[in-house]
């Protein structure tokens, strides 16, 4: 064998390594970002309880019509997130982790689209980037472990957006197999089936973040003929067959349906500030900024990169109009909202993340002097991450008396030191090195915090009240019990693991025998005759008895004795 054939099967070994290595990273960033520990913490917040809730008794019943709450219909949502999640309680049994898994599942399925679209556009490097970057923003990741309508309808209308950018002519028509050059049928088809599942995921809305994207496009570029290729006859039909039969049914059944779906729960919520999500216009430029981190500082290149195409009127600025017009009507239209809640904005994230990749690819193609200066703020931001978790620690929820909790302070020490050595790879020429680094670092960054979320679970949900009240105290029961002046999220909390409605108690009323409060109301409780058993480690919900009725259990709240023993019971 020659010497030029040792060379070429030097290089074409290589070659198969770095493939290797890149398809390794790719899963696993997939997985730990959006599989890893579905059911680690129960449900937080108010919706999250509610629509589990509506889920299981879809599930229950078997009617997967009407939504019910509590028995009673609740047409706050469509219906996708609940069929999506009732099929995983059928499959998988009735937890957390099922009702995550149509969030984590949407969202590895709008980061596929998304590759695909960035490979057919930009190139395999842009499409291998978008895979690492896209499922590491903390948008992503917070949207994929929560059991809400959120991530369902950004993906769909994600996959929806992305055969409209077929459809418009942005996708060579080399990339498509052969019927596709004759017909945009197929393509048209799916675009109204996604637009479809987006309205069954969260209304009209998806109407217009869609139509309002491809209409500003269409302004940008002037090619409105393009742009009306999205009203093709099929896609319309596809989209009526998707989305319509639910809406027709749910009406016949349910007169008041579209009164309350349509005018109060979309009209009203747009127009009004009846539902109290009050904020000002800037509200969404730190969220934005936020959902994209650690990757925020790659939109400074990724802007310098559009005005020089747009400058120089390259092939590939009609791509990234549409790029830029998706995510800027979807910013237009609910900063013009009078609620605004963080949630709404994640179908902008997608193709801001894909202009990151293309930035990223591109400045990896370039010199190493255009690479380092790229990568070095990167590893800063990762720095300054680190430091302000250290400042912030003592004010985090903890599960410990030890302030900060021993978690935090590995994670702020992983940002810290993940960032001096991306910093250091690039300041010494090993830019492409420093890249996969701050993957890697990020990756154990998440797998960190999400063991950290886990033990958080008392702090911050109330789900291990009613089991763990039932097997310290067997007087306890969920039928004479109230709750007094919880949060609104930790009520809804509380009903669904008690599988009841539990009513709130008022104080003019008969006192119940179990009296379930927060922590910080058990000096309250304690005055009214209540007698709180505090032996669940820094709970969000404590269970007080009616001290009338402890007979020999005395003072429990402060001597503690029968309901559990003292080394279960942390100092306060």
């Amino acid at each position: 064998m020659t010497q030029t054939e040792n060379s070429a099967t030097e290089r074409q070994s290589a070659s198969l390594a770095v493939r290797f290595a890149w398809i390794a990273l790719i899963l696993a960033t997939l997985y730990l970002c959006y599989f890893h520990n579905l059911g680690a913490i129960g449900f937080v917040g108010p919706d999250e309880p509610r629509y589990a809730w509506i889920a299981r008794d879809m599930a229950e019943t078997g009617d997967w019509v009407t939504p019910r709450l509590y028995g009673e219909p609740w047409f706050e949502k469509p219906p996708l997130y609940y069929w999506a999640a009732g099929l995983s309680f059928k499959l998988f049994g009735v937890s957390e982790a099922p009702a995550h898994f149509p969030s984590a599942l949407a969202a590895l399925f709008a980061t596929l689209a998304m590759a695909w679209l960035a490979w057919r556009l930009y190139g395999a490097e842009t499409a291998r980037w978008l895979l690492l970057l896209l499922p590491t923003t903390v948008g992503m990741i917070g949207f994929s472990h929560a059991a809400a309508t959120d991530m369902l309808f950004a993906a769909t209308l994600t996959m929806a957006m992305v055969c409209a950018a077929s459809l418009v002519g942005l996708v060579p028509s080399s990339a498509l197999p052969a019927y596709f050059i004759s017909s945009s049928s197929f393509t048209s088809f799916f675009f109204g089936f996604f637009l479809g599942l987006a309205v069954l995921a969260k209304g009209p809305a998806g109407i217009i973040l869609s139509g309002g994207g491809v209409l500003l496009w269409a302004i940008f570029t002037k090619r409105w003929r393009d742009a009306f290729r999205c009203l093709h006859p099929i896609a319309i039909a596809s989209f009526c067959l998707t989305a319509l039969p639910w809406y027709i049914l749910c009406a016949r059944r349910n007169p008041d349906f579209l009164r309350i779906f349509i005018v109060e729960h979309n009209f009203k919520r747009y127009l009004t500030p009846e539902f109290q999500h009050l904020q000002p216009f800037w509200f969404y430029i730190p969220i934005v900024l936020l959902a994209v981190f650690p990757w925020t500082v790659l939109m400074f290149p990724a802007a310098r990169q559009a005005f020089s195409e747009n400058k120089n009127h390259r092939p590939e600025l009609a791509s990234m109009l549409f790029f830029i017009s998706w995510p800027a009507f979807v910013l237009f239209f609910f900063t013009a909202s009078r609620s605004k809640l963080p949630g709404y904005i994640l179908p902008a994230i997608p193709p801001l993340t894909l202009l990151l990749a293309k930035s990223l690819a591109t400045s990896a193609r370039a010199g190493e002097t255009s690479r380092r200066w790229l990568t070095m703020p990167l590893g800063a931001s990762l720095i300054a991450a680190g430091f302000a978790l250290s400042m912030v620690s003592g004010r985090l929820p903890t599960y410990t008396d030890i302030r900060p909790a021993p978690e935090v302070t590995a994670i702020a020490l992983t940002a810290g030191i993940g960032g001096m050595v991306i910093a250091l790879c690039a300041l010494f020429r090993r830019a492409n090195f420093a890249l996969f680094t701050m993957v890697v670092f990020l990756l154990l960054l998440v797998a960190q915090i999400d063991n950290f979320i886990a033990k958080l679970d008392a702090v911050l949900t109330a789900r291990t009240v009613a089991a763990q009240a039932t097997r310290l105290w067997p007087q306890y029961s969920t039928n004479s019990a109230a709750t007094w002046q919880l949060k609104r999220s930790l009520a809804y909390q509380l009903n669904y693991y008690s599988h009841a409605e539990v009513p709130e108690w008022k104080q003019r009323e008969p006192k119940p025998k179990w009296l379930l409060v927060e922590p910080r109301r058990a000096r309250e409780a304690r005055v009214l005759g209540f007698t709180c058993l505090e032996y669940l480690v820094y709970p969000a919900v404590i269970p007080c008895k009616d001290s009338d009725l402890t007979g020999g259990l005395g003072a429990l709240g402060g001597s503690g004795s029968s309901g559990g023993s003292d080394a279960n019971r942390q100092p306060r």
